[in-house]
């Protein structure tokens, strides 16, 4: 816990937070303006450096409040360019950010939760069980550390961070106001200034969240899908069972529909799994499932992890099934696993979670119990 545990970090609160902060101090609204680009155009924490307010502003603002971003602990940098952030959180927690660098952007896939509430049965973070909601100074903090890493936070420093993704660790929209507010913040002129093309929402499928999610961002739109039909995605996302396919279409075609730029198109992420969702007939489903819905479809070869059986799908199924919805008229583009050397890639992000569901220690004991019993095999070469 901070020694400043009782100041007011201002590293998470939105503009419109920050001028009614200012509002009670009995300042100017503006001056959240100029303290947003210290913070998160310049990088600065020392409210002494701010020198355009005033110095008895400035003396005021370090008694209440202060910049607090999370620690990172440790990076790893892949032989691909990748670079993933081991980040220190309350509660003996730490999340992992992942900045991937492509040939014209620099995306960064940025956590919302320690852990994950849902259990999605191809996803390692899943199986580290859950502890909390991220604030949303430790959402944007991620921004700000990784920016800073590159030099971007500093005068005319190269702009690294071009993409940001909320597809890391923990379901986005049952986080909602944290994130909400973090994405306005990496969208908002005074901050990142990222487009509304560049900052992209993932979910499972929380439609309540879903449904009200237009009044506050235009951000992209990604469905985690995984499935063609409810039986299947209810094994592998089993918050299907709440929320089954139909209505969760219904609620992410309401979104796209209700954006200024009809041209939108929602993005479906289909995680391939060799001889569980990948079939011809999977895919075939897949066409007929969307076929009224503006989509394209990114499909996502499984990344194995220590507590799964399941396993990569070939290259030639894989692209089979990319074959089939291209056929069928979708934009589909696989991709490229990346940082999987730093365990860094898609599906693969586990961090460190005090759980407080115990469900990381019961896949444990059972992953045990299934190496015993396969241990008890003897294999047939080693008769021979």
């Amino acid at each position: 816990m901070s020694a400043n545990a009782s100041k007011i970090n201002l590293l998470g609160l939105s503009p419109d937070k920050l001028e009614a902060f200012f509002e009670e101090l009995g300042e100017k609204r503006f001056r959240a303006s100029q303290v947003l680009k210290w913070i998160h155009q310049m990088g600065v924490s020392d409210f002494q450096q701010m020198t355009n307010i005033s110095k008895g502003l400035r003396n005021k603002l370090e008694e209440i409040a202060e910049v607090r971003a999370p620690e990172v602990i440790q990076q790893w940098d892949s032989k691909d360019g990748t670079r993933k952030f081991l980040i220190r959180v309350s509660g003996d927690n730490a999340i992992e950010t992942v900045f991937i660098p492509e040939r014209d952007r620099g995306t960064l896939c940025v956590s919302s939760q320690v852990g994950c509430s849902l259990d999605c049965s191809f996803c390692a973070t899943g199986k580290q069980g859950f502890n909390r909601d991220l604030s949303a100074a430790e959402i944007i903090g991620q921004v700000w550390l990784a920016a800073k890493s590159f030099g971007q936070l500093s005068e005319n420093g190269p702009r690294k961070v071009t993409n940001v993704v909320m597809m890391g660790m923990g379901e986005p929209l049952l986080n909602f106001d944290n994130v909400v507010d973090s994405m306005t913040l990496m969208m908002h002129d005074n901050c990142y200034g990222l487009s509304k093309r560049r900052v992209t929402l993932s979910t499972s499928g929380v439609v309540p969240a879903l449904d009200k999610l237009g009044q506050y961002t235009d951000a992209c739109l990604a469905i985690s899908l995984h499935a063609p039909n409810d039986e299947l995605r209810n094994e592998l996302v089993p918050l299907n069972k709440k929320y089954p396919i139909a209505m969760l279409l219904d609620s992410a075609k309401r979104y796209i529909d209700g954006l200024p730029d009809q041209r939108r198109k929602l993005t479906i992420e289909y995680t391939l799994i060799d001889q569980v969702n990948d079939r011809d007939e999977h895919a075939q489903q897949l066409t007929d499932l969307l076929k009224d819905i503006p989509v394209k479809i990114n499909l996502i070869p499984f990344n194995p992890f220590g507590l799964s059986n399941y396993k990569r799908v070939s290259n030639t199924r894989l692209r089979r099934f990319q074959q089939i919805l291209i056929d069928a008229g979708y934009t589909t583009t696989i991709r490229t696993t990346r940082g999987d050397d730093i365990d860094a890639a898609c599906g693969q992000l586990a961090g460190q979670v005090n759980d407080r569901t115990r469900r990381s220690e019961r896949y444990k004991i059972d992953m045990a119990a299934l190496s015993s019993s396969q241990a008890d095999v003897i294999p047939v070469k080693a008769i021979q």
